[in-house]
């Protein structure tokens, strides 16, 4: 995947500006697609220059003038064409597997600590995503948003995101569980 397709899937709820559309990736794409708010900033001169994207200027008073960008029917097609295309599976590379992977000759307690954050930093991401699915439905069931909803791709990338971060929060926390385990019953002996 690259990121136009994250980018053109992104603007698919209507028309907006880079500002809104970074903060957009910040909160709901970001657990299936990270960028730097430049890079997506040259995404969207690419794209409108690719014709898959167009942008208009609108001003305003008081404040800098702002740019928003709608998708047309080519990024629609072209979004067709990827999502036609086979997935590849996803790969993992994170710092904190090699470390637990080397636990039995690293410190514990540095082990520990770093587990640790990334359990509160999971669960910072589980709260912002129940946050997020709650806003999306409204009133709604989540099983009657499913059924009836308008859009619900947005919802269903955000139940995927909270699944990856309660499989983070519950790994990390069993896994401290289990070192601090084994660093009782090292000292015992």
């Amino acid at each position: 995947m690259a990121l136009r397709h994250a980018v053109l899937a992104a603007l698919l709820d209507g028309e907006t500006n880079g500002y809104e559309l970074a903060k957009t990736f910040d909160v709901g794409v970001a657990n299936f697609w990270y960028t730097q708010p430049q890079q997506l900033y040259a995404e969207l001169t690419r794209l409108e220059k690719d014709g898959l994207i167009s942008g208009r200027e609108i001003v305003q008073d008081n404040r800098p003038n702002k740019r928003v960008f709608r998708v047309t029917d080519a990024g629609l097609a072209e979004l067709d064409d990827f999502a036609a295309a086979s997935a590849k599976p996803s790969f993992v590379r994170d710092d904190l597997l090699v470390k637990v992977q080397a636990a039995d000759h690293v410190d514990p307690a540095v082990l520990i600590a770093q587990l640790d954050e990334r359990a509160t930093f999971a669960q910072a991401k589980i709260d912002l995503f129940e946050q997020l699915l709650r806003s999306m439905r409204g009133e709604r069931t989540e099983e009657e948003f499913l059924h009836e909803g308008d859009r619900i791709g947005p919802y269903l990338t955000c139940l995927r995101g909270l699944a990856f971060e309660r499989g983070n929060r519950d790994w990390c926390r069993n896994t401290i569980t289990i070192l601090r385990h084994r660093q009782a019953a090292t000292a015992q002996r």
